[in-house]
């Protein structure tokens, strides 16, 4: 460690930032900071955790934006801008916002960061703060080089990513196989119930595996790094979505089943589902972007936009103008013909009736800010997602249209859809686990039988650690997983905990599956998303190392928590989510 390194600031005010930064600690083996930093920390502080998620690229690095300079800021070349941009996308618009007005992360508008001075603001980029900014040179992932630029970067003035209209969507639309032209009937002899879609992060594509031999049977190419893959009414097609806000909409009855569509809806996306209520099966797609901050209704068998909506408006709370709310996760309505849409900086669930998209009404339901993913209860009444910088669960009641509930829970619940079970005391339940924490949220569910528990946190389990992404349960199982990618402990992220819901007291088992996997290199093998196969009796889990490292996929027998098989194929890169054509056409979590 080298306080020295920006003499202009003076040693003290080196001292405060190294010191009150956890990730520093760890990485560079600094002393004990004193007790009132350690307070501070306490109050504001940041798991390791929480700064890996945040601390997430966008894809609009590579897009190309006119400089804005602004004159009270210090001069860069246009290189050092481009750089500055650049990096920007890459490490920091996750947390800080596209326009730099703060998401996750606080504002970093000039009127903000020029009178902070550079100096200020190398020293905190550079060793970070408990309050969540990672220690960017400390941790070896910028030079002192880079410090400067971004210094000088974030007084300029934000950069405007280029809008995404009809125009540019038509140019990128592609039906490479029209519906006239595709099979009358299933022409290959899969099982296509399960069949698991498995996404390879770095690679622009998804792996379809035979849940029944364990086989690929295709790699199809996506956009990049598909976030989630979503089975139409039917079953009949996959639609999945990378983060460039690419679709690619897949035929499972083909010979081989590959892409018959492809559309991208903007410049950076993470959501996408198809029409399920009775009458409208497989009619429509929708689609949420991050950037523009927009959702775009399309065709269902060819992709075609039809409607474009914007989400820029009115933050829930505060009532204040926010220019990029981001389209979060998206899930059909089981009650009406109705698109469930999940905005993170308003705060605001928008009901998107479909039945006419001529004269599209929305019911807009307001709770808590940063809205991001969430799932079914088991009656697929109440949707549950996850407001997780508010901690906080909000219910929304897609019968009644209206906010049911807002629960409080552990630190950033990250539940991805959740897990539902019924529990010995408390009734039906959905679970979450938290990235920020330690702990499982279960929430009782049923306002019927249960009324008294009905949308609170009857109860806490306690997990291996921070981190966590997924959680899972199903009908035929009496088990529950929780994954803990994101825990800087190797153990903690290489394994998983399983409950068993009959004896939740006696706490987890840990299962080494990254161990199991049997992998010869020294990758990170993290152990991601645990998904059933369609009859409940099998876990699937990616275990997810680097691009140039080996990875596999790791099936456990649900009924006696054994290893069962592992695939590994050199085609199986990057791995991470993995969603089984069944529970997912029918939301079975």
């Amino acid at each position: 460690m080298k306080p020295n390194r920006f003499p202009a600031l003076g040693a003290a005010l080196v001292a405060a930032f190294v010191y009150a930064t956890p990730a520093l600690a760890q990485n560079q083996g600094a002393t004990k900071a004193p007790a009132e930093v350690k307070a501070e920390e306490k109050k504001h502080g940041i798991s390791q955790p929480e700064a890996n998620y945040q601390a997430g690229g966008s894809t609009l690095a590579d897009v190309k934006m006119h400089p804005n300079t602004n004159p009270n800021a210090p001069k860069m070349t246009e290189a050092e801008f481009e750089t500055g941009r650049k990096t920007y996308f890459e490490r920091c618009a996750g947390c800080h916002g596209v326009l730099r007005k703060g998401a996750t992360g606080k504002p970093l508008t000039p009127d903000i960061t020029v009178p902070k001075g550079t100096d200020y603001l190398k020293i905190f980029i550079a060793y970070g703060s408990a309050a969540g900014m990672p220690n960017w040179l400390t941790s070896g992932e910028f030079d002192e080089k880079t410090v400067d630029v971004m210094a000088r970067y974030i007084q300029q003035e934000p950069p405007v990513p280029p809008e995404w209209g009809m125009a540019q969507m038509k140019e990128t639309w592609k039906v490479i196989v029209p519906p006239d032209q595709r099979p009358k009937k299933k022409m290959n002899k899969y099982n296509i119930d399960n069949i698991f879609s498995t996404t390879l992060r770095d690679t622009g594509e998804v792996a379809l595996i035979d849940g029944d031999t364990k086989k690929i049977i295709n790699i199809v190419k996506t956009g990049y790094a598909v976030h989630i893959s979503r089975t139409s009414a039917s079953g009949r097609y996959l639609y999945v979505i990378g983060r460039d806000a690419k679709i690619n909409m897949i035929d499972l009855w083909m010979e081989k089943p590959d892409n018959v569509a492809e559309v991208r809806i903007g410049l950076e996306a993470r959501s996408v589902d198809t029409s399920k209520f009775k009458g409208y099966e497989d009619k429509l797609a929708i689609a949420g972007a991050y950037w523009p901050p927009q959702y775009t209704i399309m065709k269902g068998d060819t992709l075609e936009p039809m409607k474009i909506v914007s989400t820029r408006g009115m933050a829930v709370g505060t009532q204040e103008y926010h220019p990029e709310p981001r389209v979060a996760s998206i899930v059909a309505s089981h009650f009406k013909p109705e698109f469930v849409v999940n905005v993170k900086e308003t705060g605001k669930t928008l009901m998107v009736d479909y039945s006419n998209i001529d004269a599209l009404k929305v019911t807009e339901i307001g709770s808590a800010p940063f809205l991001h993913d969430g799932g079914w209860d088991s009656t697929k009444r109440y949707f549950l997602v996850a407001a997780n910088q508010s901690n906080k669960i909000t219910v929304i009641d897609a019968k009644d249209g209206k906010l049911q509930a807002i629960v409080d829970v552990g630190k950033i619940p990250h539940p991805g859809r959740g897990a539902n079970f019924v529990h010995p005391k408390f009734g039906p339940v959905w679970a979450t686990g938290h990235l920020g924490d330690e702990t499982i949220s279960l929430i009782g569910t049923d306002p019927v039988k249960n009324k008294q528990y009905a949308f609170k946190e009857v109860q806490k389990l306690k997990g291996q650690g921070g981190g966590a992404l997924f959680i899972k349960s199903h009908p035929k199982s009496k088990h529950l997983y929780s994954d803990t990618p994101l825990n800087p402990d190797p153990k903690i992220s290489q394994s998983v905990a399983v409950y068993d819901i009959n004896n939740l007291d006696k706490g987890f088992t840990v299962l080494p599956i990254a161990e199991w996997a049997g992998l010869k290199d020294d990758g990170a093998k993290r152990v991601v998303q645990p998904e059933y196969n369609k009859a409940g009796d099998e876990v699937w889990f990616a275990v997810w190392s680097a691009k140039d490292k080996e990875s596999a996929l790791v099936i456990v027998d649900d009924k006696t928590l054994k290893l069962k098989a592992v695939i590994k194929d050199p085609k199986l890169i990057t791995p991470t989510g993995h969603f089984n054509v069944y529970n997912t056409q029918h939301d079975v979590y």
